[in-house]
């Protein structure tokens, strides 16, 4: 049976190569360790570095957790996002409702049957 972990990059990183020495695997082990250890913490102080946006420390927190930013107001977990980003739960909440908001520029939905308003047909026209 294949291994499917074999295909990994991060895996093979991780594995001992081939002719590879103990002490040299071992060495190689605890430098990625010690760079794993250095991006997290460097992830953790720009998620709550005040010279990030709260959407930006949002996202990061987001991308280190896995978890996307629940959609409901009330959800339990914009209290934790808060409290790991250091942002106040009504700039979280503020956060929710622009990712809410239509875009700038984005088709806003119409109910299926009403009439376009005047001079925004942008269907092609044919020539004369």
């Amino acid at each position: 049976m294949n291994d499917p972990r074999r295909d990994d990059p991060h895996h093979r990183a991780l594995s001992p190569m081939a002719g590879e020495l103990v002490a040299d695997y071992r060495e190689r082990l605890a430098r990625h360790q010690f760079e794993a250890e250095e991006r997290r913490a460097r992830e953790l102080a720009e998620q709550s570095s005040t010279l990030n946006s709260a959407a930006d420390r949002i996202r990061i927190w987001e991308r280190r957790h896995g978890l996307p930013l629940p959609t409901s107001p009330s959800h339990r977990l914009l209290a934790v996002v808060a409290a790991g980003t250091g942002l106040s739960l009504e700039a979280v909440r503020d956060e929710q409702r622009l990712r809410r908001a239509p875009r700038d520029g984005a088709a806003v939905a119409r109910p299926p049957g009403a009439p376009l308003e005047a001079g925004s047909d942008t269907s092609p026209t044919r020539p004369g």
